[in-house]
């Protein structure tokens, strides 16, 4: 035992009085370098507020502040844990033991189900602390039940992808999640109903490769990083430096990959107003108030 380190320095420490501080109170700018406090970057919703920088935002947060009041959670669909027996510096089962603790998620997707300035929707999004947010079996069959669940409510199917890929611990089971959501995204558009893509930062890697470029609109957060391949990848492939700010919402934009970048603040009024056209239902400006809507039981087809 180190008396010094076990009974000295506490003791020093409760007679001054010095307590621990955490250390996520202060969050710091990756553009400016400025630190915010986090409780003011979460009312904010996540954007630094001298900078507009779009810091990555908790799944959880961003439904709750997407919807405009209580929605329905969709269940997790349950999947084979650790199929391949994956090991590298680390088991892949101990992995997801410690990303649950860490995120309070059984796996890197949401979705829920609830009205968006008066329009109903079901939302899917990505949490990428969990894993990098990459697509791996539980999150490929979330993302095809809740589009069959937004074909049993006859309402449209919105995503919030942010994600390194395909999860490399999955293999080939990971790979086939691809074809899977696209297919899923096939059965949306058959039954006539809108699909529409928030792209945050960052989405790379399979992800971009399916069902995040095969959306009716593609909104993009500012400065979300898209794309397939990194930056550092390409340029040594190609053995050319690459122009600024590629791979980003804005250079996207300009090149019509991307339909709008829009800020964070403004999704839910942009989507809405979109969702609206897309449905052929009346402007929310020239509707006379109503009761909020109500959501019925539907059972999933």
């Amino acid at each position: 035992m180190n008396w010094i380190t076990n009974y000295v320095r506490p003791r020093i420490n409760s007679m001054l009085g010095r307590r621990e501080v955490p250390e996520n109170l202060w969050i710091k700018c990756p553009e400016t370098g400025e630190m915010v406090f986090h409780k003011d970057l979460e009312e904010n919703k996540w954007v630094i507020p001298a900078s507009g920088f779009h810091m990555k935002m908790p799944a959880k947060a961003r439904l709750i502040d997407l919807f405009d009041s209580e929605f329905e959670s969709l269940p997790q669909p349950k999947v084979a844990q650790d199929p391949l027996k994956f090991r590298d510096s680390k088991r892949y089962a101990d992995r997801l033991k410690d990303s649950r603790i860490k995120t309070e998620q059984e796996d890197t997707i949401l979705a829920g189900l609830g009205f968006v300035k008066g329009v109903k929707l079901v939302a899917v999004v990505h949490e990428f602390a969990f894993i990098g947010g990459s697509l791996g079996m539980a999150a490929g069959e979330a993302i095809v039940k809740a589009a069959e669940r937004a074909i049993a409510e006859k309402c449209p199917l919105v995503i919030f992808p942010a994600s390194g890929g395909a999860r490399m611990q999955e293999g080939i089971l990971s790979l086939m999640q691809l074809p899977r959501t696209t297919i899923a995204v096939d059965m949306l558009k058959e039954a006539g109903l809108p699909y529409i893509v928030v792209l945050t930062n960052p989405t790379t890697g399979g992800v971009t490769a399916s069902y995040a470029m095969l959306g009716d609109v593609h909104i993009a957060e500012p400065g979300a990083e898209i794309g397939f391949a990194g930056k550092r990848v390409i340029e040594q492939t190609l053995r050319e430096q690459l122009p600024e700010g590629f791979q980003t919402s804005e250079y996207l934009l300009e090149h019509g990959m991307v339909d709008m970048v829009v800020h964070r603040h403004e999704i839910p009024d942009v989507m809405a107003r979109i969702l609206r056209m897309m449905m052929k239902q009346p402007p929310l400006d020239t509707q006379k108030k109503l009761p909020a809507p109500a959501l019925e039981a539907v059972e999933p087809a």
